[in-house]
């Protein structure tokens, strides 16, 4: 593996941070260009991405590379320390594609942009201000959380995860608190809430798991704390601080109600970045962090988590069915996702991790292309409700037909990447517990019933004489939401790319946790008894 020479990690983290900065800081005369400058911001972060790609090597994907390390607080054996195996690296580029798409989105969202062009009446210059610093502000939280995205998925000592995990509650909250709906502020606070609670538990874990390993200036470093020796018990209770914390995070049944709260008051842009990325620390964490530091408990706990997995698979599935809101609709289709995520990595085997690995990217693309287009339906509309839409296909056939690759990408379509994943998830799932991979295999089948009927709701039938105006996708919208639709047809025909990032960290993962891959035990049964000899 070749030396690193250049911080690209904590470059991705420290540009964006600044650009936060510069918006918060741009003189009034100056603010009508916040845009354009949080947009190229996040460009640049992107291009640090795509270049720290081509520095990884993917024939050791199963190790951490671009690594950097300093001593933060050595007296509690804290440190800087970065890192990204193939999952990390993957899920820190999903964060980095989808922000300056999210920005993107948000260009026309207030009236000043309609100002600067002329198309306001200069009578309603006031109001265009006011609304230019308001997402002058929401593009600088942005830019501070694509930050926390990046460090967390990049964090290899457990106290920086930790400071991570709980900071980044700071930008969302705001993000739905000052900016969402009639009732931001009940879904912020609850949201802030539910995960605060989870931090908390979270934290005695940190400290019990510290006390049990090698102590000395790195004894944070997750290399340090994996295999350390502890009693069973001691293990168990460590390892359920952590998952509950994470579980709320995914969200897993029964710890999921803050979401369609969160998702029912917050901006779309908002919702792109919570649920396709932030609640993947989640599931992230339990690859990452429960595995190889409680390979014991993961075992015991396993037949519990995957019957909790099974039921957010179809209790998700069935709520969004019956939903009225095409927000809390999109919530609750991710609570049956993350089901299936947290099935893959418990079923133990190391093709349901690689399709819960990549499940998390897909579920990135496919959710956040269905709440970007949700956005600009109610944008349109100016209503959230279901029932308020209908026709639309004949008015705005770009929209309809960019929302219906979306929701048959979330159906796991052949063809589109997230079938991909769900395939691996079963498949691996079936040859370690039949009995889950049967049960949660309902759930593609209730997928396909939200997803049709809710673009049957929404696009098919008559039109409604107040939708009759509707203007389709402009260019600016086709170009938020065609590298999406892009990366689900190039993901779907040709996955090998991404996979090759996820094969290796799942066999790691199974190494770590102790648990022999049934499916390799198969093949190998299979080729002995076709040849007769052991190969």
């Amino acid at each position: 593996m070749a030396e690193q020479t250049f911080p690209w990690l904590t470059a991705m983290i420290v540009v964006p941070l600044v650009g936060a900065a510069v918006l918060w800081a741009l003189p009034r005369g100056a603010r009508r260009h916040a845009r354009a400058v949080a947009v190229a911001v996040s460009l640049v972060v992107l291009a640090l991405g795509v270049a720290a790609t081509l520095a990884f090597d993917t024939a050791q994907a199963a190790t951490h590379q671009l690594t950097e390390q300093a001593a933060w607080i050595p007296a509690l054996g804290v440190s800087y320390a970065l890192g990204v195996d193939g999952v990390g690296l993957s899920l820190v580029l999903l964060s980095v594609v989808l922000v300056p798409l999210v920005l993107l989105a948000a260009w026309r969202e207030h009236p000043d942009a309609a100002l600067a062009d002329g198309e306001l009446d200069p009578a309603e210059a006031t109001a265009g201000d006011v609304a230019g610093d308001r997402i002058r502000r929401y593009m600088a939280l942005v830019l501070v959380l694509e930050a926390f995205m990046v460090a967390i998925f990049a964090a290899r000592d457990v106290f920086l995860f930790y400071v991570l995990f709980e900071a980044m509650l700071i930008p969302v909250y705001f993000m739905i608190g000052a900016f969402g709906g009639l009732q931001r502020r009940y879904a912020a606070v609850k949201f802030l809430l539910f995960s605060l609670a989870g931090g908390l538990v979270m934290l005695a874990g940190v400290i019990a798991l510290y006390l049990q390993g090698p102590g000395g200036p790195d004894g944070f470093l997750v290399e340090n704390l994996v295999g350390a020796e502890m009693s069973t018990t001691t293990e168990r209770l460590i390892f359920l601080a952590f998952f509950l914390a994470f579980a709320i995070k995914a969200p897993m049944w029964p710890v999921h109600t803050w979401l369609p709260d969160a998702a029912e008051q917050a901006p779309a842009g908002t919702n792109v970045l919570l649920v396709g990325v932030l609640d993947k620390v989640g599931t992230f964490g339990m690859l990452t962090l429960c595995l190889p530091l409680f390979p014991e408990a993961s075992r015991w706990a396993a037949p519990v988590i995957i019957v909790l997995a099974v039921i957010s698979i179809l209790y998700g599935a069935l709520l969004a069915i019956g939903q009225a809101d095409l927000m809390r609709l999109i919530a609750y289709t991710s609570v049956s996702h993350f089901g299936f995520i947290v099935l893959g990595i418990f079923a133990f085997t190391s093709v349901s991790i690689q399709g819960a690995s990549f499940y998390m990217v897909n579920h990135g693309l496919s959710t956040g292309a269905l709440f970007l287009l949700a956005g600009f339906l109610v944008a349109r509309r100016g209503s959230q409700r279901i029932a308020d839409f209908g026709g639309l296909q004949k008015v705005v056939p770009v929209l309809a037909g960019t929302f219906l690759v979306a929701g048959l990408s979330a159906l796991s379509l052949p063809g589109l990447s997230t079938f991909v994943s769900e395939f691996l998830v079963l498949v691996g799932t079936y040859a370690s517990n039949r009995p889950a991979a049967v049960v949660a295999t309902l759930g593609v089948v209730l997928a396909a019933l939200y997803v049709l009927w809710t673009y049957q709701k929404v696009f098919t039938g008559p039109v409604r004489p107040e939708l009759a105006a509707t203007v389709d996708l402009s260019a600016r919208e086709k170009w938020v939401v065609g590298p999406l639709i892009a990366a689900m047809l190039v993901l779907g025909f040709y996955p090998a790319p991404a996979l090759d990032l996820v094969r290796e960290p799942a066999q790691t993962s199974l190494t770590q946790v102790g648990v022999d891959d049934p499916q390799a035990t198969q093949v190998a049964s299979t080729t002995i008894s076709e040849d007769g000899s052991d190969q």
